[in-house]
């Protein structure tokens, strides 16, 4: 009997998607990288069809890749022909908003925007936020340790989530769906499952911390002239606006583009930098006069030029618009994505370098910068006419050169997938990488978990 024929004969077709029922939205993530389309699709609808699933596969040694949203940047959901893709994507709601305890407990394939919505009902904020909210779910979100916009105040995904379930590849079903904030019991192993994109388990429920939601939250967009300013402006504003929950900024190319992308004006002329500043407040006419004054203040201290205080949720969307970038994918067709962190002084040297080499091999390149800043995450926009595969993993290497130069991550927050796994030396030691080859090993003995991904081969 083959994998198949287990897998229907136990799930039944409804789960088990083969032949003409599998659509193209399975082919890849959105790097758009995916070549094949899988040998099946599961679509499970509990965490038990998971666990039959895997074991079933791993007694037939058959590779699985689990897909959830789709929106990742590094190949990580990518499934070849031979595999068999895993999808979230029934396994969705919110099962459980504890208010005393400030959680939510949450099935893998909710998508971020569904639970986040389900948390402010509640009278509670879900700190993971996203660009992708709209579209990617919890599971990849946890699997990729996602970042995003809230990080400076409330920290990455990972320092979100108190338990989680997850699968392992023989089918075993390890269940810690903790409550607590402190529970100093032996191994954390939720940790070994937040960021290994699906390479040593399946996770199919999490619980998340919650907290209060803000009554109000106030948006000022700044011009800046130097970098230098943007890092004292950075520094100011976690000293002196308490509860700052965003700090945003974006090179003159990247907001110059996306504004004259939305036809939006800001400002009289283009300034080297633009910076988003957010801090989430009670509502008072006092919490805007203290925050008008902070930036009054930094005015007269020379550190921006020109600041726009948002007067409605409308003008702080459009704010964030520019910010967000979603014209460039369609004005920019093929627009690559790098997702780079460095240490926070060294953010525009690294910005420098690499629009020099980047544009020294290919001139008539778009190359533009944004980035987190407050959480030393930087984004680099690349654009070239009909790069070939060979263009692609140059402007990698020209990026990522320059990372381990400064002793930086290649990926901050869009995981390693398969696009940047044979750069992870540039950011991790030979003794790390071995640590990570034998906690795979052990973990899943016959590697049918996302094999190829993350980890590079033994040479």
């Amino acid at each position: 009997m083959t994998v198949i024929d287990d897998l229907l004969e136990a799930l039944g077709a409804e789960v088990v998607l083969t032949g003409a029922a599998i659509g193209e939205r399975y082919r890849s993530d959105a790097s758009t990288t995916g070549q094949s389309l899988p040998l099946a699709v599961l679509r499970p609808t509990h965490t038990e069809h998971v666990a039959v699933a895997l074991k079933i596969c791993d007694r037939h040694g058959q590779s699985v890749v689990p897909q959830g949203g789709l929106t990742g940047l590094a190949g990580g959901a990518n499934a070849r022909s031979g595999d068999i893709a895993l999808s979230l994507e029934r396994m969705s709601g919110v099962e459980e908003i504890d208010t005393a305890a400030g959680t939510m407990t949450v099935l893998a394939g909710t998508p971020l925007e569904v639970a986040q919505m389900a948390a402010e009902t509640a009278g509670f904020l879900l700190p993971i936020d996203l660009g992708a909210r709209g579209s990617c779910q919890i599971g990849g979100n946890l699997s990729t340790n996602a970042g995003g916009i809230r990080v400076i105040r409330h920290g990455v995904t990972r320092d979100n989530v108190l338990g989680l379930e997850a699968v392992l590849a023989d089918g075993t079903v390890l269940s810690s769906l903790n409550r607590m904030t402190k529970n100093n019991t032996g191994y954390d192993l939720r940790q070994l499952f937040i960021g290994s994109e699906g390479t040593l388990g399946i996770i199919t429920r999490a619980v998340l911390r919650l907290r209060p939601l803000p009554v109000a939250r106030l948006t000022a967009l700044c011009a800046l002239e130097t970098y230098g300013n943007v890092v004292a402006l950075l520094k100011a504003a976690e000293r002196e606006l308490s509860d700052l929950s965003a700090f945003e900024a974006m090179w003159r190319t990247y907001f110059r583009f996306n504004a004259d992308a939305l036809n939006l004006t800001f400002f009289d002329a283009p300034h080297p930098f633009t910076v988003i500043i957010e801090q989430d407040v009670g509502g008072s006419d006092e919490d805007r006069e203290r925050f008008e004054a902070f930036l009054g203040k930094a005015f007269e201290d020379g550190l921006i030029t020109d600041a726009l205080v948002a007067q409605s949720e409308k003008e702080a969307r459009a704010f964030w618009s520019v910010r967000e970038g979603h014209l460039m994918d369609q004005l920019l067709p093929g627009l690559i994505n790098l997702d780079v962190s460095l240490p926070i002084g060294q953010l525009d040297d690294f910005a420098g370098d690499c629009e020099t080499a980047l544009l020294a091999r290919y001139p008539a390149a778009h190359v533009s910068f944004f980035g987190h800043v407050g959480d030393s995450n930087l984004h680099v926009a690349v654009w070239i006419e009909h790069p070939s595969k060979h263009d692609l993993h140059e402007i990698d290497a020209i990026a990522y050169d320059l990372v381990r130069k400064y002793k930086g991550s290649i990926s901050a927050e869009h995981g390693i997938g398969m696009l940047k796994r044979d750069f992870l030396d540039h950011s991790r030691s030979p003794a790390e990488i071995d640590v990570m080859r034998r906690i795979k090993a052990a973990l899943d003995p016959n590697g049918i978990l996302n094999p190829g991904k993350v980890i590079p081969p033994a040479v």
